[in-house]
């Protein structure tokens, strides 16, 4: 290693900010999930002022955050946290439909307390929602953070940008891909492996719609996957598994893939 390297990585030092790791901010969003649902304690027991401390004191932790990402440079952090814990009573009343629809949908659930303190997918939708709420304030890279480590900790990729209804249904959940401008009805199903991707990825094509829409309650089976932008999926529809679509498709369909299997009995075989 020569000398204009270490001379390259001293000068990068001084163009990066002073950002909270993301494991600093993840574990913000935590602390906040657990004061939302109780579910994921262990026997809590506060009073209802010292409720109210905790969320005045998250949301300080909120403050300090966006000052210190610069992620409020053109804009008041303090305006911005206040208006993100206002929308907190409906996000929570959004993310307890998503626990209705998986413990409704999986008949391996016992009930929502489980899907709550157990569900990777209730999981990675949680912390989704939470920073969709974020993105729509404007505020950058923080809610990216935030659905990064949903990824990390459940394998369930969503971007925060995309637009997601309410009882949305993951079951298992490793693999699935939802691309930033896809678009999601109510009542929606998915199955692990599912990608609602974009056909194309250059980059001048970054502020354009990428990604599927696909409308209420459609169920979409494990492996299949769904490009583009203009791509849409009619309502009450059924994709199976390991289906590949790149076209729309019209209300109450049905699309499946026919793989050719071929079973030899070994007794018999020779």
């Amino acid at each position: 290693m020569n000398e204009e390297f270490f001379n390259n990585l001293h000068d990068k030092q001084r163009e990066i900010a002073d950002v909270p790791a993301n494991h600093t901010i993840a574990a913000w969003a935590l602390r906040l999930l657990d004061l939302i649902f109780p579910e994921r304690q262990t026997h809590p027991d506060r009073t209802i002022d010292q409720l109210k401390e905790q969320f005045v004191q998250s949301e300080k932790e909120l403050i300090s955050i966006l000052n210190k990402t610069k992620a409020c440079e053109e804009c008041n952090s303090e305006l911005v946290a206040k208006h993100f814990f206002g929308t907190l009573p409906e996000l929570r009343r959004v993310m307890y439909t998503d626990a209705a629809a998986i413990y409704e949908g999986d008949p391996a659930s016992s009930s929502e307390f489980e899907v709550v303190r157990t569900y990777p997918g209730f999981f990675a939708i949680s912390l989704y929602r939470m920073a969709h709420a974020l993105l729509q304030s404007q505020v950058p890279l923080i809610p990216r953070i935030l659905t990064e480590h949903a990824h990390s900790a459940t394998g369930i990729d969503i971007h925060p940008g995309a637009s997601i209804g309410e009882y949305l249904f993951i079951d298992h959940g490793t693999g699935i891909v939802i691309g930033e401008s896809a678009v999601i009805g109510n009542q929606v199903k998915l199955y692990q492996g599912v990608t609602l991707g974009a056909l194309s990825v250059e980059k001048i094509l970054a502020n354009t719609k990428r990604h599927p829409t696909i409308e209420d309650r459609v169920i979409i089976y494990a492996g299949a996957t769904i490009l583009g932008g203009e791509t849409v999926i009619g309502h009450d529809s059924v994709i199976g598994g390991n289906v590949w679509l790149t076209s729309s498709i019209p209300p109450y369909s049905t699309a499946y893939h026919q793989p050719t299997v071929k079973i030899v009995d070994s007794k018999t075989a020779h």
